[in-house]
This record gives structure tokens, C-alpha cells and sequence, in this order.
């Protein structure tokens, strides 16, 4: 979403722009969308390969900038690019305990001290573009030498709505219930919170892995809507008392500024991006664990 709202601006102002992705069933290998020219191929693993392909079959001189757009494996541009184009990196944030949430631990152990580590030591001399104070730290801690912090930014129409809020207490999750978002945190907030608000509801919105297992869980006063549209989302957000941030680290969190912007504070935990993004909405930072979270609600 970050990439698609500014790469749709830089073709609205004139530049040429192609983002090579993988491929994504029931879509086109190629096709234009807000002026962006979207180019398809390979797949989750094979993806990289496939954008060099792409890349090296072009004339000389067909890009004047490579952006080498890393979640956890970089596609290592800089490296096949060499007297070409220039290559900037975005880095929204390292994985570093993402590994341990999301991995086996063999793999878990490998990715967080062999594999993660090796890739951004290649990148050690790209010029990195990051989202806050703490994803540039974790950078540095890892090698790369030239990191600088762009701010996030949200659309403004959305403080529009009405932010008129219910007569009993609730709390909204937001995001993808996987692993690393931490989303059985909430729920065990919630349980906690309700012993002292007994009609307390908390609402999570957002697919992904976990949803049928947190729905087996039976947990009072939860309603699991899935995903749903943005506007209806942000109608949920803006009815809430506030949003519940349980991630085990962020490049920023989008989520908190965009439930800010409605009138509802973040409650969520200490860790990397959120001790950077909560504040700067005036929110509420704890410590990463469900009592602590509960006794500031």
C-alpha cells in the first residue's frame, strides 16, 4: 500500500515508473494501474530471478533508478546493475524476531544470524532508505553505513469521519493475524481488561493464518470480521476507544497514524517502529506483555 500511494503519485507527476512483482493468480503477466506499469513474474522464491531477467533484457539507459524494495531478502540490484543504473534500497524494517515468530527454529536460527545478516552486509554501500528512527538503528546495527529516515505519510480525507464513540468500552486489532503481528496478545488484553469491564468488546479486522485458530479460541466479547473494505474500516477505528498494537516490531506502523487521524489512540508495545510511531500520535507505549498492555487501557 506504502509503495503503490507513491509510486501512483511520481506517475501522476510525470515519470515513467514499472514495478516488477511476482506473479499473483488471476492477474495479468503485465498491465497499468494509476499510471504504474505493473510487470509480473516468477513466484515467492523465484522472484528475484525473474526481475533480474527482466531488468538485464532492457536497453542500456531504459532506467535512470533501480529501487531494491526488501522485505527480509533484498533482491541485491546493486550487484547486477554495476555501471547501469543507480540502485537505492528501501528497507521498511529488519525481521530480526520476525524470524522466531514466523520460521521453524532451524530456519529461524539460520535467517536471523546467517542469512539476514549476510544480505544487508552485501548492502553495507547502498544507499538505504528507511521509515523510522528505529528501523535506521537496526540498519546501522547490522553494517549498512548510508540510512536515511523518510517519514510515512496517510491520506488526510479520513479525518472526516464522525468519530462519535460507543457508551461501553471498545477495542479494535487491526492488521494481518499472523504470527509476528501477535494478535492472541490482543485477546488476552481483551480477557484481562474484561475483569474489570465485564461489557468491554474488542473487534479484529484482518485476515491471515491465525484467524480460524483465534476463532476456536471462544473468547468473550471478540467478533472476527475478516477483512473488509477501507471505508467500513475505518469506520470500525474511528467508533473505538482505541486500537490495540501487539507487533513484535514494525518499520513504522501506518495503522497507528491512520486510527489517530479518526480520533483513536494506539495502546501497544515498546519494540522497534511502534516506540517511534505510538508517541508521535500520542498514544500509550508498555512494555511487551498482555498484563501491562490491560493496565493502561
Amino acid at each position: 500500500m506504502y509503495t503503490h500511494e507513491v509510486l501512483k503519485r511520481w506517475a501522476a507527476a510525470g515519470h515513467r515508473i514499472e514495478w516488477f512483482a511476482a506473479s499473483v493468480d488471476g492477474r495479468p503477466n503485465e498491465e497499468m494501474l494509476d499510471g504504474i506499469r505493473i510487470i509480473r513474474g516468477g513466484g515467492r522464491h523465484t522472484v528475484y530471478r525473474a526481475a533480474r531477467r527482466h531488468v538485464e533484457a532492457q536497453p542500456p539507459g531504459t532506467y535512470d533508478l533501480l529501487i531494491d524494495e526488501v522485505n527480509t531478502r533484498p533482491f541485491l540490484c546493486h550487484q547486477w546493475a554495476i555501471g547501469q543504473t543507480p540502485v537505492v534500497a528501501l528497507i521498511h524494517q529488519v525481521a530480526r524476531e520476525v524470524w522466531f515468530q514466523e520460521m521453524p527454529l532451524p530456519v529461524a536460527i539460520a535467517g536471523r544470524y546467517l542469512l539476514e545478516p549476510w544480505w544487508l552486509h552485501q548492502m553495507r554501500h547502498v544507499p538505504t532508505l528507511t521509515v523510522s528512527p528505529s528501523s535506521r538503528r537496526s540498519l546501522l546495527d547490522y553494517g549498512v553505513q548510508k540510512v536515511v529516515v523518510v517519514p510515512e505519510g496517510i491520506d488526510g480525507e479520513a479525518v472526516a469521519l464522525s468519530n462519535h464513540k460507543p457508551a461501553h468500552l471498545t477495542l479494535a486489532f487491526v492488521g494481518r493475524l499472523a504470527r509476528n503481528k501477535r494478535p492472541d496478545h490482543a485477546l488476552a488484553t481483551h480477557r484481562l481488561v474484561r475483569r474489570h469491564v465485564p461489557d468491554a468488546e474488542l473487534v479484529v479486522v484482518g485476515g491471515g493464518v491465525m484467524l480460524d485458530e483465534l476463532r476456536r479460541a471462544g473468547t468473550p466479547g471478540v467478533t472476527f470480521l475478516g477483512r473488509v473494505p477501507s471505508d467500513l474500516r475505518n469506520q470500525i477505528v474511528s467508533r473505538a476507544h482505541g486500537i490495540v498494537v501487539t507487533s513484535v516490531r514494525e518499520g513504522w506502523a501506518l495503522v497507528v497514524d491512520e486510527a489517530a487521524a479518526l480520533g483513536t489512540p494506539a495502546f501497544g508495545y515498546d519494540v522497534a517502529g511502534l516506540s517511534d510511531s505510538i508517541p508521535s500520535a500520542n498514544g500509550v507505549l508498555v512494555e511487551p506483555r498482555p498484563e501491562a498492555l490491560a493496565e493502561a487501557i
